[in-house]
């Protein structure tokens, strides 16, 4: 009996699979998006705490399967940043601002369910992640006295707790997105997309390790790390539809 029901599951699920709208659409565009992070690294008496603030821009391909998209990113980032450390009663400060520029190359997976608003327009929440690979990490300082290079790993200002250089891999980046998309036919197949987007970035390699880093340097064993790093994005792509079929 439980297997008769189990096979008339699977057969209930597959014919609703089929039977539902598909398509297969690729498409290229552009993005503008903002992110933020504010980070605070705090115990016995030790504050860091580091403030960034960083525009982006980029291209994007994708390619979309109904209720997936997968696409591809060239992403370059100008930041601004402040980062300070205050020891105890104040007795011991240093602080920093400056400049930063990155890029990246960011693959994504996001799930996403259309709705269909009339012939021209539909609409689809999203959710899902992106991996960003680092390709260049360069900062430099307000007063333009400290300029240094991530990319090529032998940064002096940059050193694990055991004074060897990072990676460039570092600064690979796991973020959550989630949000919205828009489609409007022009004429089939062609069709525009806008997306906007939220996304939270998990901790870097780098970050993690900036922890241990402190803990070493002052010799304070707790600590503790807050914050969020995360902020919009705003894409608009053109598409192509390959096939379509509508239940």
């Amino acid at each position: 009996m439980k297997k008769a029901i189990l096979v008339l599951l699977i057969l209930s699920l597959g014919k609703i699979v089929f039977a539902a709208d598909f398509s297969l659409s690729a498409g290229a565009g552009g993005l503008l998006g903002y992110n933020f992070t504010r980070y605070t690294i705090e115990g016995d008496g030790v504050k860091s705490t580091q403030d960034m603030d960083r525009f982006n821009f980029g291209l994007f391909a994708f390619f979309d399967v109904t209720y997936g998209v997968l696409a591809v990113t060239y992403q370059r980032g100008d930041s601004i940043y402040a980062e300070n450390m205050i020891l105890g009663d104040s007795s011991g400060f240093s602080d920093g601002k400056g400049r930063g520029y990155e890029r990246s190359i960011g693959i994504s997976l996001m799930g996403k369910y259309p709705f269909k608003i009339n012939d021209s327009f539909s609409w689809f929440p999203m959710l899902g992640v992106e991996y960003q690979i680092s390709l260049l990490q360069r900062r430099k300082s307000d007063d333009g006295d400290i300029v240094y290079d991530r990319t090529n790993g032998r940064t002096p200002e940059d050193m694990d707790k055991d004074g060897k250089p990072y990676p460039l891999s570092a600064w690979n980046a796991c973020w959550i997105n989630v949000g919205a998309g828009l489609d409007y036919n022009i004429a089939k197949p062609i069709f525009l997309r806008s997306e906007l987007l939220f996304s939270f970035r998990l901790p870097t390699t780098y970050e993690l390790s900036a922890l241990e880093v402190v803990k070493s340097q002052i010799n304070v064993p707790s600590f503790k790390l807050a914050g969020l790093t995360g902020g919009p994005t705003l894409k608009l792509a053109a598409g192509y539809r390959f096939y379509s079929k509508a239940k």
